[in-house]
């Protein structure tokens, strides 16, 4: 125990530096000894000696859960979810909550009831989102894992952003339970790491089947990565054309010709191909995780549990108005209002239905790529490195176009990763990897090949 207790006190001390930067990637925390009161597993577990901070939207019971929401302020959870259970199991030290965009609607983390989280490396800069927080927290090295979520990239993302791996695994393979909800058939738990291994190896402990979870694939727990090869030979990447177009920021561009001509070296074969419904991508998504986002938030509303205010008429629907009115932020009441009104009698065909059938020819894509023997695609996780904090605030769709190329992972249920492939002026540009269902595996394996080799840290221009 007292190996564990000096673990929480570095770890605390840690938080403490980052938070005392202005960071801000933490919304609630031990300020002394982080989940001390927990032991470790006998024998000591395959996390033994790792903190993980959690993501403000995945329940536990040592922390509040708020979703950065007024909506949820203070509310701690009565239930822990599985994920969380099997990380105290493996004997991880959870070290507390991170900051995110409310209810995980955002790309930048200034969509929460606590302000934004800074970029690590630049604090003029977001970090990305919804999941920045946790993001930051392993970038700046105050934790060494943590856990995110994903409806849309929201993990890998901000990875991209901070220079750190990312993965979002096949929808179901990790259960959902003690997740709040935002779009239900999209919402992944996904997993950060310093490094590929470490992401995949905490990935491996929260997957697998879990009883509590329908959505859940009947499938054993991952296995632990493995050792990286010295060589990709006989692997065949994907470079869809689609992903390369108008809009790439040069040095993005330039990072991932780089890194391409470095996977060409470890002796991968490298093939053109097409995902021709990737257009219809964020409209597709922009309409789905809304219309599901405006059914599971109504369970907010000001009489079951969280924030509760009395409205002006004595009627139920007035103490709705004034409960979610105050305790709702613009981003979340943008996304509720677009998805009560695609899923309306008069637009549910026009929109959401054709919302739809865009994302079964996504899918579709996927399948007719990877059926002709490719492993994996490799694709820009990002347009453009770190935005500017207020930068795309006022222009929603700018703010929603830099999900464009992590979006469809989601929309076609497949597991991605994002790992660091170089610099522009300091600033990380990520690298996407994207698998056939269940690939998480042959991901993770390239990832592993292209880390030492692909320059992370290097200036690209």
């Amino acid at each position: 125990m007292s190996e564990r207790r000096a673990l929480a006190a570095r770890t605390a001390q840690a938080i403490a530096a980052l938070e005392a930067r202005g960071v801000h990637a933490f919304v609630d925390y031990s300020p002394q000894e982080p989940d001390a009161q927990t032991p470790s597993p006998q024998g000591g577990g395959a996390l033994k000696g790792e903190t993980v901070a959690l993501k403000d939207n995945i329940c536990d019971l040592t922390f509040r859960t708020t979703c950065g929401s007024r909506i949820l302020e203070g509310w701690r959870s009565p239930f822990e979810a599985t994920a969380v259970r099997r990380l105290r199991e493996a004997g991880a030290l959870i070290a507390g909550k991170t900051n995110c965009d409310e209810f995980a609607m955002g790309s930048s983390t200034e969509f929460s009831c606590y302000g934004p989280t800074r970029h690590p490396l630049d604090a003029t800069r977001a970090p990305g989102g919804s999941s920045g927080g946790s993001a930051a927290a392993v970038a700046a090295g105050a934790v060494s894992l943590a856990l995110g979520s994903e409806t849309g990239g929201s993990v890998r993302q901000p990875a991209a952003f901070c220079g750190v791996v990312g993965i979002k695994p096949t929808y179901g393979r990790v259960s959902r339970y003690g997740l709040v909800a935002f779009g239900s058939s999209l919402d992944q738990i996904g997993t950060f790491g310093r490094d590929v291994a470490g992401a995949a190896r905490l990935l491996a402990v929260i997957s697998g089947r879990d009883p509590l979870d329908a959505t859940t694939l009947d499938r054993d727990p991952l296995p632990p990565p493995g050792s990286a090869p010295a060589s990709l030979a006989g692997t065949v990447i994907g470079i869809p054309r689609e992903y390369y177009g108008e809009g790439l920021h040069p040095g993005v561009a330039a990072a991932m010709r780089r890194a391409t001509d470095r996977l060409r070296g470890l002796g991968a074969e490298l093939r053109d191909v097409s995902l021709p419904h990737t257009r219809y991508a964020v409209p597709a998504y922009y309409v789905l995780a809304p219309a599901e986002a405006s059914s599971n938030l109504a369970r907010y509303d000001g009489v079951r549990y969280g924030r509760r205010v009395p409205g002006d008429e004595p009627d139920v629907r007035s103490l709705y108005r004034a409960t979610r009115g105050s305790g709702f932020g613009p981003e979340v009441r943008r996304r509720i209002i677009l998805g009560t009104y695609v899923l309306s009698a008069g637009f549910h065909d026009a929109y959401y239905a054709k919302a739809q059938r865009a994302r079964e020819r996504i899918r579709a894509d996927f399948a007719t790529v990877f059926g002709a023997g490719v492993h994996a695609l490799f694709t820009p996780t990002t347009p453009t490195p770190a935005f500017k904090l207020g930068e795309r605030l006022a222009d929603p769709v700018a703010m929603y176009l830099s999900d464009i190329y992590v979006c469809t992972a989601n929309l076609a249920e497949v597991p991605a990763l994002s790992l660091p492939i170089g610099r522009d002026e300091g600033l990380p540009i990520g690298g996407q990897l994207i698998g056939p269902l269940e690939g998480e595996a042959a991901i993770v394996r390239i990832a592993q090949a292209m880390e030492p080799v692909v320059g992370a840290t290097e200036e690209v221009r």
